[in-house]
């Protein structure tokens, strides 16, 4: 692996992190439960207004794409945004995590209330 191939993979895992951190921020959160892989799931439900056992949900095959759907167009709500923004959190949360993390997007309550 060359130098701008570990940069690049670094950039990928990163940036999501970076965009959920301060997405929890802005929903009154810690942003350091963007780190701790379940807790992250528990703190991104409380965000979004869903309960706990929808990370049970998550583990469940085919079941778990209809929710994660659901719980990121729960998220673009909570956020101001609509069903475009919702899409581009399913193709590329990578860059839409960020842009929404760091991006003037307020928090407006779980799923825009």
């Amino acid at each position: 692996m060359g130098p701008f191939q570990i940069i690049l993979l670094l950039l990928i895992l990163i940036l999501p992190i970076v965009g959920n951190w301060f997405l929890y921020q802005k929903a009154g959160k810690p942003g350091w439960a963007a780190i701790i892989p379940i807790y992250a799931t528990i703190v991104w439900l409380e965000v979004i207004g869903k309960p706990w056992y929808w990370l049970l949900l998550f583990l469940i095959p085919y079941v778990n794409i209809i929710f994660l759907i659901w719980a990121l167009n729960l998220t673009s709500k909570s956020f101001g945004k609509g069903v475009g923004f919702t899409i581009g959190l399913i193709l590329l949360p990578g860059i839409f995590l960020p842009i929404l993390g760091l991006g003037s997007s307020k928090y407006i309550g779980p799923a825009g209330k």
